[in-house]
Formats: C-alpha cells, sequence, structure tokens
C-alpha cells in the first residue's frame, strides 16, 4: 500500500425525510441562495415546492437556475457564474443528480477565476477558494455529493472534460433515498453502472498490499450487485433505494482509493463517446468497461483472478482464465438487467471511433493499468463494436 493523506470535508446526513433539514443548513451560509436546478422532474414529484417552502421558513431570499442536461453544458455553466456575480449569492444549492452537482461546482469553481470557466477545464487552470456548495441528492450514481470533482461539457468543441480540487467538496449533503423513488428505471440502472465503473478504477490497479480498500470495494460490488433485482422488481423499495444510495457515495468519497494507483482510462474513453454522441454516462461505460477489461487482463490477471473469486464465487487456478469467466460473469449481469454492452446495440457505428480515440487521449496516454495511447482506444472501441 502507498503513503496517502485522506480529506474529506462533506457533512452527509442521511435517511427518508431529512430534505427537512435543508433550510437550517443553508442558512448557515448566509441569505442568498441559487438553487441549481435539471430539466423540471423535482417539480413534477413536488420536491421543489418542498424545497423553496422549507427555505422561506428560513427567511432564505432564492434565486435560481434551471435546465441542467445529463450531461452537463458549460453554457449553462457560464449563466449560473453570472447570476451568482449579479445578486451576491451566498450559497449554490444543487437538487438534483450528479450533472446538477457537478454545475455548481462548475459554477463555484468559475467564480474564483479571471477568465473563461471552460478554461480551467482545458487548460487545467489552479482552481481557488470559492463560494460554498449544498446538494440534495436525487439519483444514486455519480458520488459527486461527497467528493471535489466534476464532469462538463463544451457542445461547440464536442469535448466532455473533468477538473477536481478540495475546494469543490459540498459543505452538506442530504440523501434522502424517498428523493430517487420516481427517478425512471433505465436512469437508476445507468446510475448503478456508474457506481460500479467508481469502484473497477479503483479496484483494478498495480498496488500491492491494499488489502482493506479491496474488501470495501469488493463489498460496494457485490451489494450492488445482490440489490440490483430488488430495485427492479420493486422500484419504490425504500431500503433497497438507500441501499444503492448509500453504494453510491462510498464508491467515490474517496475511501476505497486511498494508497492506491488508479486507472480512469475507460472514463476517459466514455467521455469522448459521449461528448459526441451525448449518451447517458453510465451506458457508456456499460459498453466500455467490459472491453477494456479485457484489453488490459494480461497486466494484472491475478487481480481479475481476484475478482471473479471474490465477488462472483467463481472456482479456478489459472488466473487469466479465471479472470476472462469474471468478466463475462459483469457482461451477463449489465445484459441481465437491460443495459447494452455494445456500441452497435445503441446505434453508434465505426464512423466516429478515430474521433474518439483522439479526444480521449487529448493530454497523452491515459490509465495506469496499462499506458494506453490512441491506438490502443482505438482497439477497444473496436472491441466495443
Amino acid at each position: 500500500m502507498n503513503n496517502f493523506v485522506y480529506y474529506n470535508p462533506t457533512k452527509i446526513i442521511f435517511g427518508v425525510d431529512t430534505t427537512n433539514k435543508v433550510g437550517k443548513e443553508a442558512k448557515n451560509y448566509g441569505k442568498r441562495v441559487l438553487m441549481i436546478l435539471g430539466q423540471g422532474s423535482i417539480k413534477k414529484i413536488g420536491l421543489y415546492d418542498k424545497v423553496i417552502n422549507i427555505l422561506k421558513e428560513e427567511g432564505l431570499e432564492i434565486f435560481e437556475l434551471e435546465g441542467v442536461k445529463p450531461n452537463p453544458r458549460v453554457d449553462l455553466v457560464r449563466k449560473g457564474i453570472k447570476i451568482v456575480k449579479e445578486n451576491n449569492i451566498d450559497l449554490l444549492l444543487a437538487v438534483g443528480g450528479g450533472s446538477v452537482i457537478d454545475t455548481a461546482k462548475a459554477i463555484a469553481a468559475g467564480l474564483s477565476y479571471d477568465g473563461d470557466v471552460w478554461d480551467l477545464f482545458k487548460y487545467r487552470k489552479p482552481i481557488k477558494p470559492t463560494i460554498p456548495i449544498g446538494v440534495i441528492l436525487t439519483l444514486a450514481a455519480t458520488g459527486s455529493e461527497m467528493n471535489g470533482n466534476a464532469v462538463i461539457s463544451n457542445l461547440e468543441t464536442q469535448e466532455k472534460l473533468a477538473i477536481s480540487s478540495s475546494y469543490l467538496y459540498p459543505k452538506f449533503s442530504i440523501l434522502d433515498p424517498k428523493n430517487t423513488i420516481t427517478v425512471p428505471l433505465n436512469h437508476t440502472l445507468y446510475g448503478i453502472v456508474d457506481i460500479l465503473s467508481h469502484v473497477f478504477e479503483q479496484y483494478f490497479d498495480k498496488t500491492d498490499g491494499a488489502v482493506l480498500q479491496d474488501r470495501f470495494a469488493e463489498a460496494i460490488v457485490k451489494t450492488v450487485i445482490e440489490t440490483t433485482p430488488k430495485l427492479i422488481e420493486n422500484p419504490e423499495d425504500i431500503n433497497a433505494r438507500s441501499i444503492i444510495l448509500w453504494c453510491g457515495t462510498n464508491a467515490l468519497n474517496g475511501i476505497i482509493g486511498v494508497g492506491k494507483e488508479h486507472d480512469w482510462a475507460s472514463h476517459a474513453i466514455e467521455h469522448a463517446i459521449s461528448a459526441i454522441y451525448d449518451i447517458s454516462h453510465g451506458l457508456g461505460l456499460a459498453i466500455i468497461f467490459p472491453h477494456w477489461m479485457k484489453y488490459v487482463i494480461d497486466a494484472i490477471p491475478h487481480k481479475f483472478a481476484q475478482f471473479a473469486r471474490n465477488v462472483w464465487n467463481i472456482e479456478g487456478k489459472e488466473n487469466f482464465e479465471l479472470g476472462l469467466k469474471g468478466i463475462d460473469r459483469l457482461i451477463e449481469f449489465y445484459e441481465s438487467i437491460g443495459v447494452p454492452t455494445k456500441l452497435s446495440k445503441i446505434g453508434i457505428g465505426e464512423e466516429k471511433l478515430e474521433e474518439m480515440a483522439e479526444k480521449a487521449t487529448i493530454f497523452g496516454p491515459i490509465g495506469t493499468v496499462k499506458k494506453l495511447d490512441k491506438n490502443d482506444v482505438l482497439n477497444i472501441l473496436k472491441m466495443s463494436l
């Protein structure tokens, strides 16, 4: 295991009806709140009115930025920055899923930068201290509620890039499983794939001796796999919703990745796909990750064998063959819950594979299990067809 420093300042408020606590939490940071919202789903389920009323009861002044899309756009981030500056906003309150939270983080990052906010993503300019962020989470997926990461798309350049900073951790995140019940089943399932993918990015590595972290990771994967069929059978199962919600947070709050190398090549490849085709992030990961696994298994066959044994209970002695069986079981799981694992199944062909490979490696080779250049990425994309 490598040396590490673990830092996570986000206060988690978890449980049924914890949404009621948002007013008291928000007022700790000032009087003027910018609510950042998606495309109207929280209004349909009554969450919008509920949050507005709670904030008003605490005497808070509310401003709104609505219209965040599943692959959040930099144009809306720029609009949010303008609203904050013109109205002296004290707190950004993201009410929604990872895209809404990432938009809030990008706004916060842009506020402390003199130039265009896209510079922070494109040129990796440093991020400075900024305005506080609060969260009411409505979808178990990205883990953005308890980390300092954000991913934003630029439609003009067809790029989807990330930033990360300790200044972008939410001050508080409310995880009320009731808010996830009305999420459409396909988005729930894409979120589940996202959760598993976050675990895999930290689990499959070359680090020796990180036994506890690996056991944490395996526990999350097994719990998600066991719980998903219950959600499919009954999307209103509040206990199953709670379990998946907490798995999503722990998959990317840093705890399972301390002292280890992380890979993140599959995320970079998926970002290149969804930058062009605007597909769901989880859907793209379901397609890319198993093929990345098959492409790099020869670098760490023992780790894939461990995955097969400890997650899928597959027996065998030869690591490479055992590892392949574990990957095949993952593919079977995704297909069994109705999530495709081939680009051709969602209408994507060979036309833009070269362009996607170029975008994925825009900053140079990606990954740590194997350093992947443009040709490697192109091979993985071809395998994914």
